[in-house]
């Protein structure tokens, strides 16, 4: 399940960057669902890290020095 969530995430995070590029590049503005997905995964990406940054130092058990 985890493998489908992860390709699913690297494939959209592939097709936001290619159109992001290829318009700045043809000087177009993006669609505005280009920039939504854009934001929802940046959303996604950041409160992932924040969750594992919390879970990193809420359970000592696990961190070994």
């Amino acid at each position: 399940m985890l493998g489908a969530i992860v390709f699913t995430y690297g494939m959209l995070a592939s097709f936001v960057l290619s159109g992001a590029s290829r318009n700045r590049k043809m000087r177009r503005p993006n669609p505005p669902i280009l920039a939504y997905v854009g934001y929802v995964l940046c959303g996604l990406s950041g409160g992932l890290a924040l969750m594992l940054f919390v879970a990193a130092f809420t359970t000592p058990e696990i961190v070994v020095f």
